[in-house]
């Protein structure tokens, strides 16, 4: 048969390219022809239609809405998220195969072992609403896929706008956050480095600006399309005046979006319905929730962020090292899942905080930076020395995967670990766990600071203390690999003494 797939992960990193290489290889295992198309953050190549109309049916394997979804209407699909094709290509396939040979019947649900992964199996009709959740989902995966569609689109701005800022105090010093931008148009010079640095401050901070009205509109956008787009934005802007800041839009762009959702559903008369997408649900979402932000909840979400903030700064000694272990187990728990990213955006949200302001050279808030960061290098690093250090525990995929570990280890890119921990979840996300908390710890011990959010060891001349820093991150991957080791080294036991046909739980 053949196959077309679309992949997508909440940050069009990782998950998105390792759904598409695992489909194809279990598709050319099989017999198959698969072809994908990723709609990932380095952009997308569409399919051809030539390929989607020689297609016997779909793969849908994303998280977020698949963009010109009407080009694979009438044909037989299975759609999933992008996690069950990482960790089950071949489970995914079959549900595909069966979609096809039942000719796209009726719409069923496929639920795995765990019953968190739900495929809708069908004929697609055309284009499915821009950003809704699949049908079957839970409210609380209604409610993540929301978060993690705004989460997506702010992560460029964070790295864009973190890395230039962190490079500016590297070449002009702290005192670089006196440059305006009429500075730069009135003194900027081409010879002059300090020049360039109030260059990349300005610019930075500009794109930091967005930080929380992207979060926002992008919620809001997730929850009701283009309708909510302005008051979640709008929304966002005004938690950022009222210094409501991050919390605070997260609660406008759900306000905003379920108000334009709920503007968006009403049955009003045939003479204004052209202009209600754009005109009064823009209008009046927008203005409700303006309105609940200045008025009814601006001002306790603030004193909620200052309290955040004053005890996050008054953080030292056990306190500090306490949290920065927390912040570990979270990195190594799903490995760039939604646990994952909500200690990421804890630590960039800090990061914007204080980007901007001279004295945050010591603030805790970089440490935390610098601890997530840490902490999210050790998985795949540690699996990666596993592989070298005991390569009868591991097949041959997975030592090939351990060679590429590495490279994604150093770069930060956590989900280089997902593979290990989908063949044996319960030997490897405990010792991810454990290293990555050893690692937050011991870099917050170390009071290692961090302005980048993003980089892994290319950033190493923005850390301070560097090679602390990269003690604790070579101390954790070491304790995650003999963690990993250790838990499949029982399990091998385990097998040599199970009878024959007893599968051991990996």
């Amino acid at each position: 048969m053949k196959f077309v797939a679309v992949t997508s992960c909440p940050t069009g990193i990782a998950h998105t390219y390792m759904a598409a290489e695992a489909l194809e290889q279990a598709g050319k295992a099989a017999g198959h022809d698969v072809q994908v198309e990723t709609q990932g953050s380095a952009g997308s190549v569409p399919l051809s239609d030539e390929v989607i109309n020689a297609a016997d049916g779909v793969i849908y394997a994303a998280d977020l809405p698949v963009r010109d979804k009407e080009r694979f209407a009438g044909k037989p699909f299975v759609d999933v998220g992008v996690k069950k094709a990482v960790h089950a290509p071949n489970d995914v396939l079959a549900a595909a195969i069966e979609a096809v040979e039942s000719g796209g019947g009726a719409s069923l649900e496929h639920v795995d072992a765990s019953g968190s992964e739900v495929a809708a199996v069908g004929a697609s009709s055309g284009a499915a609403p821009g950003t809704k959740a699949r049908g079957g989902q839970s409210t609380g995966a209604r409610i993540k896929q929301y978060l993690m569609t705004g989460v997506s689109y702010m992560i460029p701005f964070v790295a864009a706008g973190g890395i230039l800022i962190a490079i500016s105090f590297l070449l002009g010093g702290y005192e670089i956050v006196s440059v305006k931008p009429q500075d730069v148009i009135d003194t900027f010079s081409v010879a002059s480095l300090q020049s360039w640095a109030g260059l990349m401050f300005v610019i930075g901070g500009a794109a930091f600006g967005f930080l929380v009205p992207v979060l926002s509109g992008f919620i809001a956008f997730a929850i009701a399309d283009r309708p909510g787009i302005t008051p979640g934005f709008v929304g966002g802007t005004l938690a950022v005046a009222t210094g409501a800041g991050f919390l605070g839009g997260l609660a406008t762009g759900f306000i905003g979006g379920f108000l334009a959702l709920w503007l968006s559903r009403l049955n009003v008369p045939k003479a204004v319905r052209g202009v209600m997408p754009v005109v009064v649900v823009p209008l009046i979402a927008t203005f409700l929730t303006g309105l609940i932000m200045l008025v009814i909840i601006g001002k306790p979400i603030k004193w909620l962020m200052d309290t955040l903030s004053e005890a996050l700064l008054s953080m030292t000694g056990t306190a500090a090292i306490a949290l920065g272990a927390i912040l570990g187990l979270m990195m190594g728990f799903d490995l760039g899942g939604p646990i994952n990213k909500v200690a990421y955006v804890f630590a960039t949200t800090g990061l914007s905080a204080v980007a901007l302001d001279a004295s945050g050279a010591d603030d805790p808030r970089l440490q935390i930076m610098a601890a997530v960061m840490a902490a999210g290098m050790t998985p795949p690093l540690g699996l990666a020395l596993a592989t070298v250090l005991r390569k009868r525990l591991f097949t041959e995929p997975e030592i090939e995967n351990g060679k590429a570990a590495w490279i994604l280890g150093a770069s930060f890119i956590t989900e280089g670990a997902i593979p290990f921990a989908a063949a044996a979840p319960l030997r490897v996300i405990p010792a991810t766990m454990v290293g990555s908390a050893v690692t937050g710890a011991l870099v917050m011990a170390f009071g290692n600071t961090l302005r980048a959010p993003h980089g892994g060891i290319w950033v190493v001349a923005l850390i301070s203390n560097p090679f602390l820093y990269l003690l604790a991150v070579a101390i954790g991957t070491v304790v995650t690999a003999f963690g990993v080791i250790f838990l499949k080294g029982l399990g091998t036991k385990a097998d040599a003494k199970a009878p024959t046909g007893v599968p051991v739980n990996a």
